[in-house]
């Protein structure tokens, strides 16, 4: 059981407060093809909806996607990826209470959301695949999440596995902090992702979620991004994505119980209730 150090995480509208409880965020994914809902929110009508209903249940922030990450996937261009997500992120900046980020790979699009309202870069790349990112937070003084990812969305499923995953996801998150520095960013602007799912087998990503307690001598806050993932369904006789609502509750509690800050989620209701009580039993843990 691990306690949480407190952080104050400030965006362009509100200071963020991590480590007083877990903070939820809601996943909006503007694609055809994400793993979990593909296209249930490409009409910007429905997905503002989604992301208002999100809110309701719980969500403290909103992660607009349009690009998918699942195994296998293609990227896209520029255009396409800012013609899914503009539309939604304009009418989320007028309708949405809570703040909203940018899951994107790309430095061109993250300066589009930023003027559209998004507050937060969520680069799943660690900075690898677009190192322009660092300077698009800094010039906007926004936070950037930094997560490890092996290979890319299309090869990272049939890499080998990596020797020794932990030490890899601790160089990896490193070097993406070398670089986050070297383009100007305070520390006090980055969170850190071990990427579950990303180029990991079944069994790293439960050592990951053992051993998240590694990651806290980066004195960093941590988000986790388990929900409906692959390697659950696995272990779960192969259920389909929404049939790993339970699953994904157990990585939930026990990344809380390791020190995670952050839980990113597509049930943002359940998951809402099942960190309050896992801060519950967290809080009994602190001095």
């Amino acid at each position: 059981m691990q306690p949480r150090r407190k952080f104050a995480l400030t965006l362009p509208s509100s200071v963020l407060i991590l480590g007083e409880r877990t903070l939820i965020m809601g996943i909006l994914n503007v694609t055809p093809d994400s793993f979990s809902d593909a296209g249930r929110f490409l009409d910007p009508d429905r997905a503002t909806e989604h992301a208002l209903a999100m809110q309701r249940a719980g969500a403290d922030l909103i992660d607009v996607g349009g690009e998918s990450t699942r195994p296998g996937s293609s990227p896209i261009s520029v255009e396409e990826e800012l013609s899914r997500i503009l539309p939604v992120m304009k009418r989320l900046r007028r309708k949405l209470r809570i703040p909203f980020s940018v899951d994107t790979t790309k430095a061109e699009v993250a300066e589009a959301a930023f003027k559209a309202g998004a507050e937060i870069i969520n680069d799943i790349s660690g900075l690898r695949f677009d190192r322009r990112l660092a300077k698009v937070a800094r010039r906007h003084e926004v936070p950037l999440i930094l997560c490890h990812l092996r290979g890319t969305p299309k090869t990272m499923q049939t890499l080998p596995p990596a020797k020794n995953i932990l030490r890899e996801v601790e160089r990896g998150l490193a070097w993406s902090i070398q670089q986050a520095a070297a383009a100007g960013l305070r520390r006090g602007q980055l969170i850190l992702d071990p990427g579950i799912g990303f180029g990991k087998t079944m069994q790293q990503n439960y050592e990951l979620l053992f051993r998240l307690d590694r990651l806290h001598k980066f004195r960093l806050p941590l988000l986790i991004g388990t929900s409906r993932k692959m390697f659950i369904g696995r272990t779960l006789d192969n259920a389909p994505p929404d049939r790993r609502l339970w699953g994904t509750a157990a990585t939930v509690a026990a990344s809380i119980l390791q020190g995670v800050h952050i839980v990113r989620a597509h049930d943002v209701a359940e998951m809402a209730e099942v960190a309050r009580v896992t801060d519950a039993i967290l809080r009994t843990a602190r001095p």
